[in-house]
């Protein structure tokens, strides 16, 4: 009888996040995408945004277009609103996750509902396949009483935002998976809390790509017998393989484990639009000049 070989991801690249701002001013840090070269298909940018001081994050994000790609919004602390010119609105609260779909075009806002107090989260945009692009636009907000939180006998915390986590034998799926929805990149998106010195191990499927953002203290990544640290506010890209071990190292941490189905098609990004030619951007661009952008989502 033979039997298959299981293989750990190592750590294949360290991309540490950047200081930088967008919207109106939002600071923030930008890890994968800071710039072109640092994307991993079919992810294109992820952002984390966090801090106590208004002054950094009231302006928001005024109203402002987007085409081609998906926008996840994973807010940990503090409230932000979505509106968008089809008349939609939500209120994002703490734990909550806003999952949209751009498609042919949708122009929204988001916005702050405080004043004061800590603002912290993240933003992750996910591309869309070539025949989706031009799909109409949708979203979908979910609160945080809806996301599924698995504690595990060592201590470990897992929040299922998207794709399956597999524990004592069960199958806990997120509310996004590409079984209520056909999705062609098939995203996992967990949040993960690991004790001190506690290992941590998720079956990822080996035609995806992945990688793991460190927010709260410092894991290592074990392959092979090798332990390869990631430091705090790091995205570490892995390598192949159909499982990723990580260890938190002498304090807890925090990180966001995301894997994809890479599309394989070329990258053509404009700012908030994101095609396969130059010639569908300049397409984009007119649309949101004339106005057909949103004619064509509504």
């Amino acid at each position: 009888m033979n039997s298959v070989k299981i293989q750990s991801r190592a750590l294949k690249q360290v991309i540490p996040s950047l200081a930088t701002s967008d919207g109106a001013g939002v600071k923030l840090r930008r890890s994968i995408g800071a710039h072109a070269s640092l994307r991993l298909d079919p992810f294109l940018m992820l952002d984390e945004f966090g801090t106590d001081n208004p002054g950094d994050y009231i302006a928001g994000f005024p109203p402002h277009p987007h085409r081609g790609f998906e926008t996840v919004t994973y807010m940990l602390d503090g409230r932000m609103q979505h509106r968008d010119h089809l008349g939609n609105v939500g209120d994002l609260g703490p734990g909550s996750v806003q999952w949209m779909t751009a498609g042919r075009g949708v122009i929204h806002s988001e916005m702050p509902l405080q004043e004061s107090g800590r603002m912290r989260g993240f933003q992750l945009w996910i591309n869309l396949a070539a025949r989706e692009k031009m799909k109409p636009a949708e979203y979908r907000d979910i609160p945080a009483a809806d996301l599924p939180l698995i504690t595990l006998d060592d201590g470990t915390q897992v929040k299922v935002i998207a794709g399956t986590f597999a524990h004592a034998g069960q199958d806990t799926s997120g509310p996004i998976n590409s079984a209520c929805r056909r999705m062609t990149t098939d995203p996992l998106f967990l949040d993960v809390q690991l004790p001190a010195g506690v290992t941590f191990s998720q079956t990822i499927a080996q035609d995806h790509n992945a990688f793991l953002y460190v927010y709260e203290g410092d894991v290592a990544v074990v392959a092979d017998g090798r332990r390869q640290s990631l430091p705090t506010q790091a995205a570490g890209v892995l390598a192949e393989g159909d499982r990723v071990e990580i260890v938190a190292g002498k304090q807890a941490a925090r990180f966001i484990l995301l894997a994809a189905r890479p599309l394989r098609e070329p990258v053509v990004q404009h700012g908030p639009f994101v095609m396969n030619s130059r010639e569908e951007i300049e397409q984009a661009m007119r649309d949101y000049q004339t106005g057909a952008l949103t004619d064509a989502a509504a």
